[in-house]
């Protein structure tokens, strides 16, 4: 084995080109009818294209973060709205921190996928 592939999918290449690529900032390096391929700090993410898309109720896909608040304000600047959940207590910007000190905050791209940041305890 080389090196890892991840995978979300989309039912809409449009928007999620728009998203993945205007919103988060990846860059696209390849586009097809089958799937959208991005550079994702080094690794590829494949966007596939489906005709139908049920979301996972689980988060699918993340990035690990230094600074939590400044990358959840700046999504937020750009649209992003941040996922909020009744059984875990997260703060005014929607971050919930473990219980070994973690700093988590879920958003969804245009299909539905739950994304993350993670901001680890040093």
């Amino acid at each position: 084995m080389r090196a890892p592939i991840a995978f979300v999918a989309t039912t809409d290449a449009p928007k999620a080109q728009a998203f993945y690529e205007g919103v988060l900032g990846l860059n696209l390096t390849e586009a097809s009818p089958y799937a959208l391929v991005f550079d994702d700090h080094g690794v590829m993410l494949r966007v596939q294209i489906v005709e139908a898309l049920t979301p996972a109720g689980h988060t699918v896909h993340g990035w690990d973060v230094t600074d939590i608040e400044q990358r959840v304000s700046a999504l937020m600047d750009k649209g992003v709205t941040f996922e909020t959940f009744e059984h875990l207590p997260q703060d005014d910007l929607g971050v919930w921190t473990t219980p070994d000190g973690n700093r988590i905050a879920w958003f969804r791209d245009p299909c539905g996928n739950i994304l993350s940041l993670t901001q680890f305890a040093s």
